[in-house]
């Protein structure tokens, strides 16, 4: 078995992974992550380990209760090799979560053009060549970022929460306000497919994230909807560097 770690600012989703499929999740408080992880490898044996942190600095503890029981370690970062090539200018800058979701879809579809699109806080929009080359992409603000905004900025108008009713035109400012944030993105991503396709005539379109299935709702057009897109390319990635 395999475990996969994907740490963000406030809390850490944990994958394992068993012959190659996700067997079991879970999401904790960063706090908590030590001593979940000290557990978890107590009463499973594990192969190897993969560990990504938006944060670039690794928890030695942590490094140091998994080097006791699982003896390949892999530890994210812009020097670790991917099975795709990264033509972004300044690879030390690119998001970890980026390249495993590129990676993650690549491996799902090698050989095609893709669009991957990672619904989160921020939403990122990545092209993988379909020689399996990161162009690069966009980052642009989020459904609930753009909520918050429009509320923080403005004298105004209310936050109101992007679950509820959505029209195609808003009858009143908390439906005007929903339908602008994620109708927006909604027609965003759209421009983003319909422009690159002429480019890229085969293009699929991959979306993952928080929103992805609530955009895919909205959007009229194919996408492949896959909200482990992440650790399947961290999965992906771990394989790559380490022969088991």
């Amino acid at each position: 078995m395999r475990l996969i770690i994907d740490q963000g600012n406030s809390a850490t989703k944990l994958y394992i992974i068993n012959n190659g499929v996700i067997a079991d999740s879970v999401t904790t408080e960063n706090d908590e992550m030590l001593e979940y992880v000290r557990k978890r490898i107590t009463e499973d044996v594990f192969d190897a380990a993969i560990y990504s942190s938006v944060r670039r600095q690794y928890d030695k503890r942590l490094i140091n209760v998994m080097s006791r029981k699982i003896p390949h370690i892999v530890c994210m970062s812009h020097t670790v090799h991917t099975p795709m090539s990264i033509e972004y200018r300044t690879p030390e800058t690119l998001g970890y979560d980026r390249i495993a979701a590129a990676v993650g879809a690549w491996s799902e579809h090698p050989g095609r053009h893709l669009l991957v699109v990672d619904a989160g806080t921020a939403i990122t929009y990545d092209l993988v060549s379909a020689q399996g080359k990161f162009m690069g992409g966009n980052i642009a603000a989020g459904i609930e970022m753009r909520l918050q905004a429009l509320h923080e900025h403005t004298g105004r108008l209310p936050r109101v929460a992007s679950d509820g009713e959505l029209p195609h035109l808003g009858y009143d400012t908390e439906t005007a306000l929903r339908a602008g944030a994620l109708r927006g993105v909604a027609y965003e991503l759209e421009g983003y497919i319909e422009s690159l396709s002429e480019a890229y005539p085969d293009l699929l379109v991959f979306l993952t994230g928080g929103d992805a299935e609530r955009l895919a709702a909205i959007i009229k057009r194919t996408i492949f909807v896959d909200r482990n897109l992440v650790p399947k390319g961290l999965n992906r990635i771990l394989e790559y560097n380490v022969k088991i």
